[in-house]
């Protein structure tokens, strides 16, 4: 089911959906082999799309390092819980899956936690490309392109990670 409101625009990593209800931004995708979720749909826009879409062009010109727009991220107890961790990160800084389990009193359950990064629905705002193997290596990204997009997103925040 969308949202009833819903825009795209292009972004260094590809062109990115916003959808939205009247209260809440409710998803961000960004395109994964040059399609949206939803290029089939018309767009229809509301005053809180266009300021996620102001925020994220800022962001990507460098000029915001945290975002102001309210997200509803829907999903079970443990992956909210999760995307709260992940809502704690600033602009710059990582963390790992291991710290991430022992941040929600779940450790040894980094497998779980990979897959409730993956499955966040607001990615870039609700910052799951800040997310690393404990030795620092990127281990995977589900939103556009993958690894890729993860890498711009790294690199465009400075936030060093292994080979």
């Amino acid at each position: 089911m969308t949202s009833p409101y819903l825009i795209r625009f292009s972004s260094p990593v590809g062109r990115i959906e916003l959808q939205a209800d009247a209260d809440a931004l409710t998803s961000l995708t960004i395109e994964s082999d040059g399609a949206l979720p939803h290029d089939d749909l018309p767009e229809h826009t509301s005053p809180l799309l266009e300021a996620a879409r102001l925020q994220l062009e800022e962001y990507f010109d460098g000029g915001r390092t945290s975002f102001d727009v309210p997200v509803r991220l829907d999903g079970t107890p443990f992956q909210r819980a999760v995307w709260g961790e992940l809502q704690r990160l600033g602009w710059g800084e990582a963390t790992s899956y291991g710290a991430l389990a022992a941040a929600v009193g779940k450790p040894g359950s980094a497998r779980a936690i990979g897959g409730a990064v993956g499955a966040n629905p607001v990615p870039i705002i609700v910052g799951c490309h800040r997310v690393l193997a404990s030795d620092g290596r990127i281990t995977g990204y589900s939103a556009g392109d993958g690894i890729p997009t993860k890498l711009w997103l790294l690199g465009h925040e400075q936030i060093g990670f292994a080979a």
